[in-house]
């Protein structure tokens, strides 16, 4: 057990657990680790979790990085239940769920946890990410704060789809959104556990988009918080364009749509959403990617393996009540591909 309290290091500052969850990743911890290790933040606590690892990460942070936790999953549970079994064992104000394939800055965690202590609301809050090949834009995986359309569908400010903008500073604002990204991702534990974690049936991807959806439903807030920066490679473990990955995004995106919304909503917004998956899948098969074409179908067959069968394995939001910020009425979808809007403000209007 990981203990850390205020009053380890300081009667003044909250204690954060940075966890970084480690699966085969020697080379990212050993480029990564030196910018977390030097984090300001003084009472920090930096873990490694291992979602049993073939490489010698765990030898090489024995040999380089004594100092630092190491917790061992005994099976690679991916994101969802590798997070939630290493984070029964941390105890902590706040935890940072870290990609290892992330370079911070040395002041990246001040202004978060500065941000949630002032407003007690605030469960989950994610930096300003941008992208570690180009420094200048943002990266795919949150950008600079997570939104959702109607029909389910993720984008952030500063991306949407494929299309990454440049920062010029137009998302310096901190600001409420509907998801915070995973790869830098402060919450506050007792609401981590309060929500039961992430739901486990994901395995990985979007897992934080739901869990954001129902704190938010419990009438909690997230944040995005762009005085803090990192920057994100992307990709580290299952790169865009991986048919496994294909399949994940679909088929968990349409099982946090059913979870998080009323039955009204989904008798139109399933029918619908089923049919722009199909149209995706098409495309890629007349385009020759007959990959992705199977990777959404399979994702649709285990939809539908869960609806009929599983939800109770899934975690359902504790409450409906709250209302999610971050949240667009219309479609991005449309606006995108069809109104060929390229960016987060031609979509939402400036915000």
């Amino acid at each position: 057990m990981f203990v850390h309290s205020r009053s380890e290091l300081s009667m003044t500052q909250p204690s954060v657990a940075i966890v970084i969850l480690n699966w085969n990743g020697k080379g990212f911890l050993e480029r990564f680790l030196p910018s977390v290790v030097a984090s300001t933040y003084a009472n920090k606590q930096v873990i490694v979790a291992d979602n049993a690892s073939t490489d010698d990460s765990l030898l090489f942070l024995q040999e380089r990085y004594p100092s630092i936790g190491i917790i061992r999953n005994p099976t690679n549970e991916g994101f969802a239940k590798g997070y939630n079994t290493a984070l029964k064992q941390v105890r902590s104000d706040y935890y940072v769920l870290l990609n290892s394939d992330v370079e911070v800055t040395p002041g990246w965690i001040e202004p978060v946890i500065a941000r949630m202590e002032q407003n007690k609301s605030i469960a989950a809050c994610q930096p300003k990410l941008l992208a570690f090949a180009d420094k200048n834009k943002f990266e795919f995986a949150g950008a600079c704060g997570g939104w959702l359309d109607q029909l389910g569908y993720p984008f952030s400010r500063g991306r949407v789809f494929d299309e990454c903008e440049k920062d010029n500073g137009q998302y310096n604002d901190a600001a409420p959104c509907f998801w915070a990204s995973g790869a830098a991702f402060f919450v506050r534990s007792d609401v981590f556990h309060e929500m039961k974690g992430f739901d486990e049936y994901f395995f990985a991807h979007q897992e934080e988009i739901d869990l954001c959806w129902r704190m938010q439903l419990a009438g909690y807030k997230v944040y995005v918080e762009p005085a803090s920066v990192v920057y994100h490679v992307g990709g580290g473990t299952l790169p865009r364009g991986n048919s496994r990955k294909t399949l994940l995004n679909f088929r968990n995106n349409l099982v946090m749509l059913v979870k998080n919304s009323s039955f009204t909503e989904l008798v139109w917004k399933l029918p619908f959403r089923i049919l722009l998956d199909a149209v995706a899948a098409w495309r890629g098969l007349v385009s020759g990617d007959s990959g992705y074409f199977i990777a959404i179908l399979k994702a649709h067959l285990q939809f539908a393996g869960w609806l009929l069968g599983r939800q109770g394995q899934s975690v359902f939001p504790a409450r409906r009540g709250g209302k999610p910020g971050g949240w667009y009425a219309g479609s991005v979808v449309w606006a995108h591909f069809v109104q060929k809007k390229k960016t987060f403000s031609e979509i939402v209007g400036g915000k």
